[in-house]
C-alpha cells in the first residue's frame, strides 16, 4: 500500500493485481482488472460511484487453535420467531441487563475510549474520510471472508478511530494497521481466530508476518492492554429484545436488518460523532420504521430502557436514514446483507421521509 502524490491513495497487490486509487472527494478508479483474482485485498474493493462489484474469491483458509474465550453472546440470532404483546418492563423486571447497560455505557463514554469527531481533519494529513471508507469496506470483507462475528468487525473499526485520533499515520500503513487490529480484535472475540499468517496472505502479502507481529505489539501498547470496548453491536445485542414489545414481526428479519444499518455506519466517518449506544438505538428507531412506518417506531419503554429520548436520536436517526436509501450495492455491506443467510434485508427500503412527529418527546 503505497502513497502515490498529495491527494490520493493507491493500494496495490501484486504485478497481475488491480490498483485502486481513491481521491480526497470520494472517487473511485479501477485499473488494470486481471483475468482472475485469488486473494480478497484492499485493491478490489468498490463502491457504487465506480460501477464495479467486489469479486471475492474464497480463500482455504488453515486451521487455527483457540487462543482467548469467546466474550459476548451469539453472533445468529434466534430462528424467526414472532414477538407479540410482549412488555420490556416485565421480560427484563428480574435481568440484571439494565445494570450491565449502565455499565458499558459508563465506559463508553470515557475519554480515552472515543474517538475524535474530527480526527482526520485536525490529526491526520495523509488520508481523507474516502481512504477510511475503502479500508472499512475492505474489512467487512476480510471479517466475512474468515467468518468472523459482527463483534470482531465492530471492536476493529472501533481501535481504528481511536488509534488516528491520537497518532497521524501515513496512508501507506493503513492496510497494515486495519489488518492487525483486527487480528486483536478476533483474539478477544474469537474462539478460534485466525492466525497471524492469514492476515498477511489476505493483503496478497503486502506485509510480512514480522511486521504484521511489530504493528500488533505497538498497537497493544497504545491499548494499554485494554482490549475490551462496548461498541454498537455490543448495544444491539442489549436492546433488541426489549425493542420488539407489541410489535408483529420476524425476529430474525429485523434483527439482521439492525445490524445492516449498524455496519453501514461504521462505512460513514460522520457517525465518529456518535457514541455506539446513541447509533444501536438510532439503528433500532429505524429498523421499526422500515417495517411498520405507520406505527411510531419509539415507545416509552425503550426511551426508559435506552435512556434516549426521540428528539436525542433524530440526527443520528437521520443519517442513517440517509446511509440506508444511498446504500451501495456494490459495497461489502451491501453485498453481505443481499445474501439469503441475512434475508435480503438489504434490498428492504424505507418510506423517503421520516414524519417529524416520531422525533417529539411524549
Amino acid at each position: 500500500m503505497t502513497g502515490g502524490g498529495d491527494d490520493r491513495v493507491t493500494v496495490r497487490r501484486s504485478k497481475r493485481s488491480t490498483a485502486l486509487e481513491a481521491t480526497a472527494n470520494g472517487s473511485l478508479q479501477v485499473l488494470g482488472l486481471p483475468a482472475t483474482k485469488k486473494r480478497v485485498v484492499l485493491g478490489d474493493i468498490t463502491n457504487k460511484c465506480s460501477g464495479q462489484n467486489s469479486d471475492l474469491r474464497r480463500s482455504q483458509k488453515s486451521g487455527s487453535t483457540p487462543e482467548l474465550k469467546k466474550v459476548g453472546g451469539e453472533e445468529t440470532p434466534n430462528a424467526g420467531s414472532v414477538s407479540v404483546n410482549r412488555s420490556p418492563e416485565k421480560t427484563h423486571k428480574s435481568s440484571c441487563a439494565p445494570l450491565i447497560y449502565r455499565h458499558l455505557h459508563s465506559m463508553e463514554v470515557e475519554k480515552k475510549r472515543r474517538p475524535l469527531a474530527n480526527y482526520i481533519e485536525k490529526v491526520q494529513n495523509d488520508m481523507s474520510p474516502s481512504m477510511r471508507l475503502i479500508l472499512v469496506d475492505w474489512l467487512v470483507e476480510v471479517a466475512e471472508e474468515y467468518r468472523l462475528v459482527a463483534d470482531t468487525l465492530h471492536l476493529t473499526v472501533s481501535y481504528i478511530d481511536r488509534f488516528l485520533s491520537f497518532r497521524a499515520l501515513n496512508r501507506s500503513k493503513l492496510q497494515l494497521l486495519g489488518i492487525s487490529f483486527m487480528l486483536i480484535a478476533s483474539k478477544y472475540e474469537e474462539i478460534q481466530p485466525p492466525h497471524v499468517e492469514d492476515f498477511v496472505y489476505i493483503t496478497d502479502n503486502t506485509y510480512t508476518k514480522v511486521e504484521v507481529i511489530a504493528m500488533e505489539s505497538d498497537l497493544l501498547k497504545f491499548l494499554g492492554l485494554e482490549t475490551g470496548n462496548p461498541t454498537t453491536k455490543t448495544f444491539l445485542r442489549i436492546f433488541t429484545k426489549p425493542s420488539q414489545d407489541n410489535i408483529k414481526f420476524s425476529t430474525m428479519e429485523f434483527e439482521f436488518l439492525c445490524c445492516f444499518l449498524a455496519e453501514l455506519s461504521l462505512l460513514d466517518y460522520r457517525c465518529v460523532q456518535y457514541l455506539p449506544s446513541l447509533i444501536a438505538a438510532s439503528a433500532i428507531f429505524l429498523a421499526r420504521f422500515t417495517i411498520l412506518p405507520t406505527l411510531h417506531p419509539w415507545s416509552s419503554a425503550l426511551q426508559q430502557y435506552t435512556g434516549y429520548k426521540p428528539s436525542e436520536l433524530k440526527d443520528c436517526v437521520l443519517a442513517l436514514h440517509q446511509m440506508h436509501l444511498n446504500k451501495r450495492v456494490g459495497s461489502a455491506v451491501g453485498e453481505k446483507y443481499h445474501m439469503h443467510k441475512y434475508k435480503h434485508v438489504a434490498t428492504m427500503c424505507p418510506p423517503l421521509e421520516i414524519p417529524s412527529s416520531y422525533f417529539r418527546d411524549a
